[in-house]
Formats: C-alpha cells, structure tokens, sequence
C-alpha cells in the first residue's frame, strides 16, 4: 500500500508559477497597505509517506506597483495536493515564486498544518525589500 500511495507523488518541480497573474496597483503612490490573504483548505503530500498533509496557508504582503490576482493564486496553490513537499520547503518556495513575480516591499507565507503523530507544525518565512 505505501508503494503505491509513494507512486502518486509528483515532484515539487511539476509547480508551474507561471499559472499566477499579476495586476497593476494603482495607489502605490499614494499609501501603502497591506494585503492578507488565507487559505484555509491547502493540502500537499508527505514526500516519506504519500499521506495527505492539511493546513492553512496565510500571506501577507506589501505590494510595489504589483498584485497578485487572486484566482490564478487559488490555482497555483491547488497543485500543491499531488505534490510531495516538507512544509519547510513549501513556504519557502511559496515565498519565492510570488516574490519574483509581484517584488513586493514585504511578503510573509505562514503554513499552519494540522496535527501528524500529535505535532502541530507552523512555518514561516518573510523577505524584505532591501534598501
């Protein structure tokens, strides 16, 4: 059963950014704010056991001149779930493909997952303009 459950995994590097659209953001002059996104139904794959992994992706992001479209957002989170992945992994490449899109001032990704042999995982990581 494991075998086959391993076999279904696809490779973290199927996930195709190039399904997130961007956005003009027309008051970047004028004000920052901040953009709270959350996905509260994520799942991904354990890259050891082929299990399904649940949780809640949160971003949070200061936007340039940039947005990102929130349905093309929804897609390229959604092939997550045949993907084996560890969560550290997740939320950095997560962090990585929407910076290199949007280049916001500010960007935290937060994967909260529910529990796995009684631990309940959060990891989180951030980038900052520089300058």
């Amino acid at each position: 059963m494991k075998k086959a459950l391993l076999n279904n995994i696809e490779s973290p590097d199927t996930i195709d950014p190039g399904v997130l659209h961007v956005l003009d953001y027309s008051y970047r002059t004028q004000r920052d704010i901040e953009i709270k996104i959350d996905q509260p139904e994520f799942t991904s794959l354990c890259p050891l056991s082929g299990l399904p992994d649940f949780g809640r992706i949160a971003i949070s992001y200061k936007p340039n001149d940039k947005i990102v479209e929130l349905k093309s957002l929804k897609y390229y989170l959604l092939q997550y779930r045949s993907v084996g992945i560890f969560y550290e992994h997740m939320v950095n490449r997560i962090l990585e493909d929407l910076v290199s899109f949007i280049r916001p001032k500010f960007m935290e990704v937060v994967g909260t997952f529910t529990p796995r042999g009684g631990i309940t995982t959060t990891a989180r990581v951030e980038y900052r303009e520089e300058g």
